[in-house]
């Protein structure tokens, strides 16, 4: 008898087009899991409206585009379970059964509660399914069983909370329905916009894998620096420079070493050194691009995966509310 593979499970939210920020924060860590892992990849697209309730009008739009993406970068469908959210309306009812329990201090203590607020001041997020999205988020998680959550160190305090929930369940009702999901921490938990803040789509600062080349190029260009490098001949500190962040992700390390003394000596000006970095990245998003050219091209393909994982998706997620329901006795 062969042993199971270990599952795991990821999602995220159709609010806008990926960028290079997903691909090496979350994309590439999936594409070497599911080699090992048996993996659950959704469209959180009912996430999506915990802050885009009042305009809904591309989440379509924005969850197919994230399709392609994910095919374009590696996600394998023979090898993953690749889903929509909202097809599985299992997904809802554990979330209005978790949210019975859940107590409101647990969720007022999340830390990006506050920080959202701030940070998207133009929205008002002062909504019930914005305070509550991290039960929604570990009804997501539990309704699968995964051994392993691929995050990011800002993503820690969701995924103990979903760990609090699965315990306090198991403990109210006397079952060990739902084991404690364990963090798989992404290699780049943080990349870098062309603004220097980390790459989001609410900054308007990223470089999205739908980006044609001319684009990423002329993005690449605006990129800022290091600060106190104003002219050519000023030396500069590659510690400083997200431009750096990026030869440190994409160069070879013969290249890197290069860059970091020539730029502090000034024997490479920004702009060569944004081209060579520039001339990497596109080689590695090349492949991606001619992918997403493929996948395009054959729509209907797109239609038959997400509806041959949702089947998939369902019969997990059915299972496990079969037994919440029989723990709960309802």
């Amino acid at each position: 008898m062969t042993t199971p593979r270990k599952r795991v499970l990821s999602g995220m939210q159709p609010s806008g087009l990926l960028h290079l920020g997903n691909y090496l924060g979350a994309l590439e860590n999936w594409k070497s899991l599911q080699h090992e892992f048996e993996c659950y990849f959704f469209v959180a697209d009912w996430h999506a409206l915990s802050t885009n309730y009042a305009d809904t009008s591309r989440i379509r739009e924005f969850s197919r585009e994230l399709l392609i993406d994910w095919l374009a970068v590696g996600i394998d469908p023979e090898r993953s379970t690749v889903f929509i959210q909202s097809r599985i309306p299992e997904h809802a009812v554990l979330h209005l059964l978790l949210s019975m329990m859940t107590p409101i201090s647990w969720l007022e203590r999340n830390p990006t509660y506050k920080e959202k607020q701030e940070e998207i001041k133009e929205k008002d997020l002062s909504t019930y399914g914005f305070l509550g999205y991290p039960v929604l988020q570990a009804a997501d998680i539990l309704l699968y069983k995964p051994d392993f959550v691929p995050v990011g160190k800002d993503q820690l305090p969701h995924l103990e909370l979903t760990r609090e929930l699965a315990r306090r369940f198991n403990d109210i009702y006397k079952r060990p329905v739902f084991p404690e999901p364990k963090e798989h921490l992404t290699k780049f938990p943080k990349v870098m916009g062309t603004d220097g803040r980390k790459m989001s789509k609410s900054y308007g600062n990223t470089i999205n894998l739908s980006d044609p080349e001319p684009v990423v190029r002329q993005k690449l260009k605006t990129m800022v620096t290091d600060p106190a490098r104003v002219r050519r001949h000023d030396p500069g500190n590659p510690d400083l420079c997200p431009v750096y962040d990026f030869h440190k992700i994409f160069s070879l390390p013969m290249i890197q070493e290069q860059i970091n003394t020539e730029c502090r000596t000034a024997a490479i000006g920004c702009i060569d050194c944004k081209k060579l970095v520039a001339d990497r990245i596109v080689e590695r998003m090349t492949p991606m691009w001619d992918s997403r050219t493929a996948m395009m091209s054959h729509p209907s393909r797109i239609d038959e995966i997400v509806q041959d994982g949702s089947q998939r998706a369902e019969k997990v997620a059915k299972a496990t509310l079969a037994e919440v329901n029989e723990a709960m006795k309802i």
